[in-house]
């Protein structure tokens, strides 16, 4: 096991790669992450500021009732 772990020698280069590359995953995770929570903040202050629209009811999508 311990040979599995020296990587013949290479161990310092293939370690410290798993290392870096473990952060650069990390860290656009979290910049995406906080992107996202940034953007649903952003639709959601938007949608709230838009005037609130009345629902349909089944008569108006039938277009008013009296035609037949």
């Amino acid at each position: 096991m311990a040979e599995f772990f020296q990587m013949g020698g290479y161990a310092i280069y293939v370690w410290s790669s798993y290392g870096l590359a473990l952060v650069v995953l990390g860290g656009l995770l979290g910049f995406s992450l906080a992107g996202l929570r940034r953007k649903e903040r952003l639709l959601r202050m938007l949608e709230e500021s838009l005037p609130r629209r009345r629902r349909r009811t089944d008569r108006q999508d039938a277009g008013g009732g009296d035609t037949p």
